[in-house]
């Protein structure tokens, strides 16, 4: 009854299911844990010592602490908890699996301190890991990369809570084969990314949309205010990968990790001062305070944007162990909300979407997940087509500029 491609297809979705389950579960107990941490760190403890949330002392207390304890964790853990983020792309090449308690120790101490990095980076490097070496122990005829695909494909749909960014990702990693159609290439990772959206989802939804009014319909100069806002915010960004790989290397001038994080949590702290508690953590659930509050003027929301972005240079100049997507979407709501602010005429739907859509693409230069970001964050489908016009002047603007890694030869 089925085709040999539909049977091959058939085998592979049971591996693609238990991987994309697998990679949910990671997430959620990690950032579980994280949640419960940061709660003593930032709510329990502050009280039980008579201290504001904000107050300057414990914010420069506890990330020169929190560098401090992720130091140790990648001098003396087994593996140097994995490799250090700012010279790695997000999916990248299986780790050892001797560095993953390393890696999920750093990560989780970060995430709870307040370090301004997003989970997606260290999570994807573990489900791969686990994906590699199990797989090839139980599948030894499956190659690597196959196994990779399904655990970044699995871990994706489980942090976006659905599978659509996946096949936005993959529909253009896995082309280039004739023989093969796509969606042939595409069903166990669509199938691996459906199960983890679906697994996250059975323990909660994740939501990245802000409440913004309805973009109306759109105009011509709107077009042409999207592209302004676009350009705006990839110059912001580039200033971010300009900074990257110079900080890198003057905190690496300190050569042992204790020091080097030691120092950029110190930094972060002064960065947290400044900033308040928006600035501090992933960014994700700050946004949505951000927009919620009506009383940021412009030059604060500015300041947000530019503390926010400095601290997230800072933490992967430092090594800490974490992703900057989500940090970055942060970074895009201040910005796109202060330039609605400062020019009210242009709708806030669009200064939004189009400063997220600059700052996502600047970082993972991947215009399929920059799209999807804008779009998950002001979920109007009016807008859709304005950003697909809005795409085409931005990717000019970054055609051959450096992207935001650390390149390993010149460190």
């Amino acid at each position: 009854m089925l085709h040999p491609r539909a049977r091959t297809m058939l085998v592979l979705s049971l591996p693609a299911l238990v991987i994309g389950v697998f990679s949910s579960l990671v997430l959620i107990v990690v950032m579980k844990i994280a949640s419960v941490l940061q709660n003593y760190l930032w709510v329990y403890l502050p009280t039980r010592f008579g201290l504001d949330l904000n107050s300057p002392v414990w914010i420069l207390l506890m990330l020169t602490l929190t560098g401090i304890a992720v130091g140790l964790v990648i001098r003396y853990m087994p593996g140097h908890a994995g490799p250090d983020p700012a010279t790695e792309p997000l999916i990248g090449a299986p780790v050892s699996v001797m560095a993953l308690p390393g890696l999920i120790l750093a990560l989780i101490i970060g995430l709870a301190g307040g370090v301004s990095l997003g989970p997606e980076h260290p999570v994807m490097a573990v489900n791969i890991a686990l994906a590699v070496a199990i797989g090839a122990r139980l599948f030894p005829r499956v190659g690597a990369l196959d196994w990779t695909i399904l655990a970044a494909a699995g871990t994706i749909g489980a942090l976006f809570g659905t599978p659509v960014a996946a096949a936005l990702i993959f529909s253009q990693t896995l082309g280039g084969n004739n023989d093969v159609p796509m969606w042939d290439r595409l069903f166990a990772p669509l199938m691996a990314a459906a199960a983890g959206a679906l697994t996250t989802d059975l323990f909660f939804h994740p939501d990245f949309s802000l409440p913004v009014a309805q973009y109306p319909e759109l105009r011509l100069v709107d077009i042409f205010s999207g592209a302004v806002v676009t350009a705006i915010a990839i110059a912001l960004g580039m200033v971010a990968v300009w900074c990257l790989p110079r900080a890198h290397r003057l905190m690496h001038k300190l050569k042992h990790p204790v020091l080097i994080l030691g120092v950029g949590g110190f930094v972060l702290g002064l960065l947290g001062i400044i900033g308040g508690e928006v600035t501090l953590f992933k960014g994700l659930d700050e946004m949505r305070h951000l927009a919620l509050s009506q009383d940021n003027t412009v030059a604060a929301l500015l300041m947000f944007a530019v503390v926010k972005l400095a601290a997230m240079v800072v933490a992967s100049a430092s090594g800490f162990r974490g992703g900057r997507i989500f940090p970055v979407v942060f970074v895009g709501v201040a910005l796109g909300m202060m330039l609605h602010q400062h020019v009210e005429a242009v709708p806030a739907a669009i200064t939004l979407s189009c400063a997220i859509l600059g700052m996502v693409l600047v970082v993972t230069r991947d215009g399929w997940l920059s799209l999807f970001m804008a779009m998950a964050v002001v979920p109007d489908i009016k807008l859709l087509p304005l950003l697909c016009i809005v795409m085409l002047p931005a990717w000019l603007l970054l055609a051959g500029k450096p992207v935001m890694m650390v390149d390993k030869t010149q460190r």
